[in-house]
């Protein structure tokens, strides 16, 4: 119990905290990127993905609990190390390592609480479908699963419905650029935070990182601008129907 408590109070162990949970936030958002990507498919492509995550009952809400858990303490070990490093930090080092730092680690902070806000939103719009977003409750679209055709929710139209509105998707892209700015700037730290990143590769990393955030960022900024462009278009006859 006394070991666990001092890894949790120093310094080292908040770093390593904040290197692993990010690690596996990292892993989500990319996998999460994957399946939305999916929209570019056939309709019935991502709503069998969408059903299949639905089939796992408790095991889903599981998944949620422990990336909900790696957020907080993410989250929670970042705003410690930002605490202990200003009460270190002589004042007049402070100005000094302002000028130094890059947009992306000077911004961490705020693109942080936008990009909660932003999971916040995307929770009630697209998996607990409260307030004005109950009305997907009633999409439903057939799909072949074990070959027998069941009714399923039709996840696909409610993408392309929710990104219709250009308020919805001017938010969703400049969360997701706040996210990329993140990302770039997390992915080097992660390393160096568990004492990781050596002079020998830091240019290459940093290069890396730099890279993922802006195919992490096309990617995502893709999904809405296709839907606003017309590129991507409700293909549900009886939802058409009824428009």
């Amino acid at each position: 119990m006394h070991k666990a408590t001092h890894f949790f109070t120093s310094s080292i162990g908040k770093k390593v905290i904040m290197a692993v949970t990010g690690l596996i936030l990292i892993g989500f958002v990319i996998g999460h990127l994957i399946g939305n990507l999916q929209i570019f498919a056939a309709p019935e492509v991502i709503n069998s993905y969408a059903h299949f995550l639905q089939s796992m009952g408790p095991g889903l809400w599981a998944v949620r609990l422990f990336l909900l858990a790696a957020l907080v303490l993410h989250v929670w070990a970042a705003v410690q190390l930002t605490i202990e490093n200003r009460k270190a930090r002589p004042r007049g080092y402070d100005y000094d390592h302002t000028i130094q730092a890059s947009y992306a680690s000077r911004t961490m902070r705020w693109s942080g609480f936008i990009v909660l806000a932003f999971l916040l939103f995307h929770l009630a719009h697209f998996t607990v479908r409260i307030g004005p977003y109950d009305k997907y409750n009633e999409m439903t679209a057939t799909i072949t699963h074990q070959g027998q055709q069941i009714e399923v929710l039709d996840v696909h139209s409610m993408m392309v419905i929710g990104f219709q509105s250009p308020l919805v998707s001017l938010f969703y892209i400049v969360a997701i650029g706040l996210l990329s700015i993140h990302l770039s700037h997390g992915i080097a730290s992660m390393f160096q935070s568990v004492g990781l990143l050596t002079n020998r590769w830091r240019n290459g990393l940093a290069n890396a990182a730099i890279a993922i955030s802006v195919l992490y960022f096309i990617g995502n900024a893709l999904i809405p601008l296709s839907v606003l462009f017309g590129w991507v278009d409700i293909q549900n006859p009886s939802l058409i129907a009824s428009l």
